[in-house]
């Protein structure tokens, strides 16, 4: 199928593109990679009067570091991050997420900005988002807004982002140095969207006890979800194998997933609690 009529607009600034979606509001649709949004329009799920394709814009596309943050803006394709030294060696989870996402023709289109505007819950970035308390940065001709990641994840597909703003950054915490973590998900096949999926990020001190830790999950809600009592139960302790496991089953215990075609709530709950299992035990013994 072949989309329906729509007026094509390729803004070359930042300052033009918001121009556009002041001027046109709801009856547009950003153009970023692509990759959900051309789908909808072929299939005729989405029908947009007007298309503001970005990719011009080239401020919106590089990755840069300070102190708290690892800071990408919304253009940055997720190869772009896959390749980054920056990443790898400062936020080895993303690396590892953005890896497991969809294929190299995928990853060489698609953008972080975009795939975070989507908000797929089965989608890798939100997940890492939450594991990282990061944050979104989004821009209209009225200023800006920065909003942590539970205020800009609203519901499945649905985010607070006003018709005439657009994503222009995501903010990621920088681990502890040293700390450990790791993402973990379980698709049907590689490239294909996760069933579920776990991000896990912690720190131990010289005692070897668990002095930060945060777990986030994805595909398990209409949102990510982060594991509280979990993370709860392992701080200022020794990670030994049984307080993974109990904070595992902590993890999963309050989930409740959706039935769907590719897989039933308990298994997706099921596998939530292993996952967290083995990221832990990854994150201890590093």
């Amino acid at each position: 199928m072949k989309p329906a009529a729509f007026e094509y607009h390729a803004p070359r600034s930042l300052e033009e593109a918001l121009t556009l979606l002041a001027e046109f509001g709801s009856d547009a649709r950003v153009l970023a990679g692509g990759q959900s949004l051309v789908p909808l329009m072929n299939m005729r799920l989405a029908r947009p009067e007007r298309i503001i394709d970005i990719n011009q814009v080239a401020e919106l596309d590089y990755i840069t570091a300070d102190e708290e943050f690892l800071l990408f803006g919304a253009l940055t394709r997720h190869r772009t991050i896959e390749r980054s030294e920056v990443v790898a060696g400062a936020c080895p989870i993303l690396s590892e997420a953005v890896r497991l996402l969809g294929h190299p023709q995928v990853r060489s289109r698609g953008t972080i900005g975009g795939s975070v505007a989507h908000a797929d819950p089965a989608a890798e970035y939100p997940a890492v988002v939450a594991a990282l308390n990061g944050e979104i940065v989004v821009q209209s001709l009225r200023g800006r807004r920065v909003l942590g990641w539970q205020q800009f994840f609203l519901d499945h597909y649905t985010v607070d982002l006003e018709p005439d703003e657009l994503v222009v950054e995501v903010c990621l915490r920088r681990p502890p140095c040293p700390s450990a973590g790791a993402f973990l998900e379980i698709s049907r096949r590689h490239g294909d969207f996760a069933l579920v999926e776990a991000a896990v990020q912690m720190e131990l001190n010289d005692t070897a006890r668990c002095s930060s830790v945060s777990i986030a999950l994805g595909g398990v809600g209409a949102t990510p979800v982060r594991a509280v009592a979990a993370e709860n139960s392992l701080k200022g302790q020794v990670p030994t194998s049984e307080l993974i496991r109990q904070a595992a089953a902590l993890a999963a215990q309050d989930l409740e997933p959706i039935d769907d075609v590719h897989a039933t709530s308990s298994y997706r709950k099921k596998m939530a609690g292993l996952l967290v299992a083995r990221a832990l035990q990854r994150g201890a013994s590093n």
